[in-house]
């Protein structure tokens, strides 16, 4: 990562940083396009207008004190990995040397284990607009992403307003459990990731998919590998005996790019 603060803005100069790639692909719900190509999103309660600038490669974070590039965003838009490497590695599996070259600016966003988890139980069988929606009155409700304290006591009745369907009763029982200590989102972190998911998917509703959601965008298991429709298509076409050897250890950056790539580019 390499920056310079320009006024109240920073100056990121970031390769393989696309933000179309990152901040609208589905892996996070509070990002907005803007017609001249930015973005505005949260990362929990923190506002960032972020927009490409006229050289590639280079990004401006608007209104971004110093601080709090280096204490929020650096770890959220995961500026310590070397994407530029794993896609060199990956490269030596030839469909995904071609899913790399096709979206080469994807990067895995570190998120909060809550919101992550709880956006993806609002997620399920759902489009992108309504998940938006969902969590779009969820933030307006509380003035921000609510926390577990704040949504204790509620019912799937009470979060009725949400217009999310049978997917409340889903996270009444998410905020029930971790509140609760049945379920420790601390210790789920630390587990062997078989044993992770485990614990995750005994909360109503989570099932394979929405638990490595969780352990990948919200926890940084990177080795976490979440296969939906789009998923079990590229697993079938291009990997009946499963995935390389070059993947081990960071499977789900590397499905990152085989999703976007069988879902926008491969008829």
């Amino acid at each position: 990562m390499d920056y310079t603060v320009d006024g109240k803005d920073i100056i990121l100069k970031q390769p393989d940083f696309d933000l179309a790639q990152t901040l609208d692909c589905g892996q996070a719900f509070r990002w907005t396009a803007l017609p001249d190509g930015s973005f505005e999103g949260y990362y929990l309660d923190s506002f960032l207008h972020i927009s490409p600038e006229s050289e590639a490669g280079v990004f401006r974070l608007h209104n971004t004190a110093e601080r709090d590039l280096l204490d929020k965003w650096y770890n959220y838009l995961d500026l310590s990995t070397d994407y530029g490497e794993l896609k060199r590695r990956f490269s030596e599996d030839e469909t995904l040397a071609k899913a790399c070259e096709y979206a080469g600016g994807i990067r895995l966003l570190r998120q909060d284990s809550w919101e992550a988890l709880s956006s993806f139980i609002i997620s399920q069988n759902n489009n992108i607009p309504r998940i938006k929606g969902i969590i779009g009155r969820l933030c307006e409700h509380w003035g921000g992403y609510p926390s577990l304290e704040d949504l204790q006591g509620e019912t799937a009745e009470s979060l009725g307003f949400l217009r999310s369907g049978f997917r409340a009763k889903y996270l009444v029982d998410a905020v029930r459990k971790l509140s609760d200590g049945t379920l420790s989102l601390e210790k789920i972190q630390t587990l062997p990731i078989d044993e992770a998911e485990a614990e995750l998917r005994r909360i109503k509703g989570v099932g394979a998919k929405v638990a490595n959601c969780t352990l990948l965008f919200g926890m940084y298991r990177t080795e976490a590998f979440p296969v939906d429709v789009w998923m079990k298509r590229a697993l079938e076409r291009w990997y009946p005996n499963g995935l390389p050897e070059c993947v081990r250890g960071v499977e789900g950056i590397a499905q990152q790019y085989l999703f976007h790539y069988i879902r926008t580019a491969v008829k």
